[in-house]
């Protein structure tokens, strides 16, 4: 017979061996709280199963074959998070940098998806040797708070640009660079639509407000057959669960030798682009993750700082060997946060969910991109929030701040953004007489950005 005081004996045991590994009590919360808090961090971003392979196939990778890598790339890279690092943040593929890989990168540059995927990797390493010494988080504590947040911003308006156009409300003009599409067209409207039911679900505090506005909206294309704004396709059913597709189209493709025969400076310059792009993301996440957790000393710094850059950067190398674009924390994680979840269990529930979505490839590949393009465009619109909290008052922070923001969607490069915004910044302080508000990583990271855009 079953000794059922045996079993609770067992469980009571496991407990407290995950208290001890994780410490819960001194962060106020339990096993059920956590494993909560990690299946709403989980439907909160699992919108990036259907929108990173949609994103990444528009370089001619294998759809089925980023799906897999996506889910694997965010399992593992939350995984190590949790368990590594003891802290409630999930990883993914990240918004931005998968449209900066496969829009600057791929598409603009001419660069194939395999040397972009091996520029990625090598990134990872360098920022993975970045984060086991002093240097990388030095240098991301001395990053100005108004320049976070103006990254963070300028992102989202990079997000909008590329979500307002794949949902047909936007389109090219050899006139104006850029007109208004269609607004009668149906995908369009379904695409305003599903916007408009993301926000208010939102409002709401419904967990997996994205996800359900990305199914809703896919769920209506269907029942209709809205035809694709190409006018080609037509939306259809596939499925919800199968196994997983063959991973092998995108899994270890990188092409290292045609990345070197790019010459150097064109390989630093990529490998050095994907550098700054993450570990911009991955300083403003954290810190604003902290803070929402309660975890930021006085002094505004995230204990534990080195250990969740680790785990930022292994899981960036991972994935690029999978066949994505970078891995990174999610800010999304803060549904999680604000759900209770306080410490490494709610990442690694999260990483188990992601392993169980990658029976949902039939499903993936049934949603359209108008229904993405809302979930896209309302990411966009979270991360402009961040300019709220720009000391607009001081011009000499507010303009280079402003600088980042405009240029980073009008160049259609995140890290020229980057660039500008750091030697507007670091000439504004010095012209008006502010010197002591600069410091050594400014300065840097200013001198090489002014390299890069010197050699080209």
């Amino acid at each position: 017979m079953v000794n059922i005081d045996s079993i609770i004996s067992g469980l009571q045991s496991g407990v407290g061996v995950l208290e001890k590994l994780f410490g819960l009590k001194a962060r106020e919360t339990s096993i059920r709280t956590e494993v909560l808090a990690g299946a709403t961090t989980f439907l909160t971003m699992a919108y990036i199963i259907f929108v990173n392979p949609k994103i990444l196939a528009s370089t001619g990778m294998d759809e089925g074959a980023v799906f897999v890598a996506t889910c694997l790339a965010a399992a593992l890279g939350s995984a190590i998070m949790g368990l590594w690092a003891n802290l409630p943040i999930a990883q993914a593929p990240g918004m931005g940098l998968n449209a900066f890989f496969a829009f600057v990168v791929v598409k603009t540059m001419g660069v194939g998806w395999e040397v972009a995927l091996a520029a990625v990797f090598c990134s990872g390493v360098a920022f993975l040797a970045l984060s086991l010494l002093p240097f990388r988080q030095w240098l991301i504590n001395s990053i100005p708070l108004s320049q976070k947040l103006a990254i963070a911003a300028g992102i989202g308006l990079f997000l909008g640009i590329i979500a307002l156009e794949s949902a047909g409300v936007i389109k090219a003009s050899p006139a104006t660079l850029v007109t208004v599409g269609d607004l009668k067209a149906v995908p369009v409207l379904l695409a305003a639509l599903g916007f408009f039911v993301i926000v208010a679900l939102d409002y709401r505090r419904v967990p997996g407000a994205i996800l359900i506005g990305i199914v809703l909206i896919t769920a209506i294309g269907i029942a209709f057959q809205v035809p694709f704004l190409d006018g080609k396709t037509v939306t259809s059913f596939h499925g919800i669960a199968a196994l997983p597709p063959d991973p092998s189209p995108t899994l270890l493709k990188l092409d290292f030798g045609g990345l070197f025969d790019l010459g150097l400076t064109l390989v630093v310059v990529l490998v050095f682009s994907f550098l700054l792009v993450d570990l911009f993301d991955t300083a403003g996440t954290l810190i604003g993750l902290g803070h929402q957790a309660g975890m930021l000393t006085r002094d505004g710094r995230l204990p534990g700082l080195g250990r969740a850059l680790v785990a930022d950067s292994s899981a960036s190398v991972a994935g690029a060997l999978l066949g994505t674009s970078t891995t990174t924390s999610y800010i999304e994680s803060a549904s999680g946060i604000r759900a209770g979840g306080r410490t490494g269990p709610t990442a690694v529930t999260a990483a188990l969910l992601f392993v169980l979505a990658l029976f949902l490839s039939p499903l993936a590949a049934s949603v359209p991109p108008y229904a993405t393009a809302p979930a896209i465009l309302f990411v966009a619109c979270v991360m402009m929030r961040a300019l709220g909290d720009v000391g607009w008052e001081d011009i000499t922070e507010a303009v280079p701040a402003a600088v980042t923001v405009i240029t980073m969607p009008l160049t259609f490069s995140i890290a020229t953004g980057i660039g500008l915004g750091f030697i507007a910044y670091t000439l504004i302080k010095v012209l008006s007489g502010r010197w002591s508000d600069l410091n050594a990583a400014v300065v840097l990271v200013a001198a090489a950005f002014v390299l890069h855009f010197w050699i080209g």
